[in-house]
């Protein structure tokens, strides 16, 4: 089952423990995380269920090229990061 983490930045707003979930594409094993964290989504996710902006997801190191649909796979052993831009200075 692919686990799911959230960068220590969310964490202020919504509870974003690290998860093992099920899923074969970061938009199955995100929807399992959002499922039982339902107010994790408002900050990853637009209103069309895109990646927001300022948000990326990697997978096993590598960025998610599927921004829209979310349709990158993920094995059974797959980490997820969840990651939101930081800026100021």
């Amino acid at each position: 089952m692919p686990r799911v983490h959230f960068t220590p930045n969310l964490a202020r707003h919504v509870d974003t423990a690290s998860v093992q979930v099920d899923g074969a594409t970061a938009r199955d094993a995100l929807d399992a995380v959002f499922a039982v964290r339902p107010q994790a989504r408002g900050y990853v996710l637009d209103d069309q269920g895109a990646l927001r902006k300022h948000v990326q997801v990697f997978v096993d190191g590598g960025q998610i090229e599927d921004r829209q649909a979310l349709s990158d796979a993920v094995a059974p052993g797959s980490e997820l990061w969840v990651m939101q831009a930081l800026s100021g200075g």
